[in-house]
């Protein structure tokens, strides 16, 4: 594995109105974030993360099952086969967090961490779920992560992921630090 690598990170506004068809928001946000791939890739980048469930906005300040419309499978969903198309194109790493369903009305924050190959080495879910006012309704969308903390050797770097309120707690941290590749 090469000594330096070039990370990227990508968070942005959401791309439309959010009182749009769930299938826009999905649409506009991938556009918008294709554009700034495409540009991290001009400039070198070899592993590159996006934002929480970058599909669409952060929709846990409120809650509205309107939202359930938004889960995808991983890796078999289509934001995560397309992703799988770009990170091969580009030989770049990517974390891809998205709001995935496991199966009906079991859903997860999820990031799909693809290979520089496209190959879809694996996902972390988030495992710390806050539930306060204001703000933070994320028990109402998601359930806590299940698959432990992974790390997973990619082409350019061994990689663990960890999804926002997570980093409040250390011993998911700890774990990556003394987790084998998968």
């Amino acid at each position: 594995m090469p000594r330096t690598v070039k990370c990227g990170l990508i968070q942005a506004k959401n791309a439309g109105p959010t009182d749009a068809p769930i299938e826009e928001i999905i649409r506009l946000n991938v556009e918008k974030h294709l554009a700034m791939i495409e540009d991290a890739a001009k400039q070198g980048v070899q592993i590159l993360c996006m934002q929480e469930v970058f599909t669409t906005p952060y929709f846990c300040a409120e809650q509205q099952t309107r939202w359930y419309e938004a889960v995808e499978k991983i890796p078999d969903g289509p934001t995560t086969k397309l992703m799988q198309d770009i990170a091969k194109q580009h030989g770049m790493v990517m974390i891809v967090p998205i709001y995935e369903e496991e199966m009906t009305g079991i859903y997860y924050n999820t990031a799909a961490v693809i290979d520089a190959d496209g190959t879809c080495l694996g996902k972390y879910r988030k495992h710390h779920i806050p539930h306060v006012n204001p703000g933070f309704w994320e028990k109402f969308y998601f359930k806590p992560g299940n698959l432990g903390f992974p790390a997973f050797d990619t082409a350019y770097a061994r990689i663990g992921v960890y999804i926002c309120y997570d980093r409040h707690f250390p011993e998911g941290a700890r774990a990556l630090g003394r987790t084998p590749a998968k």
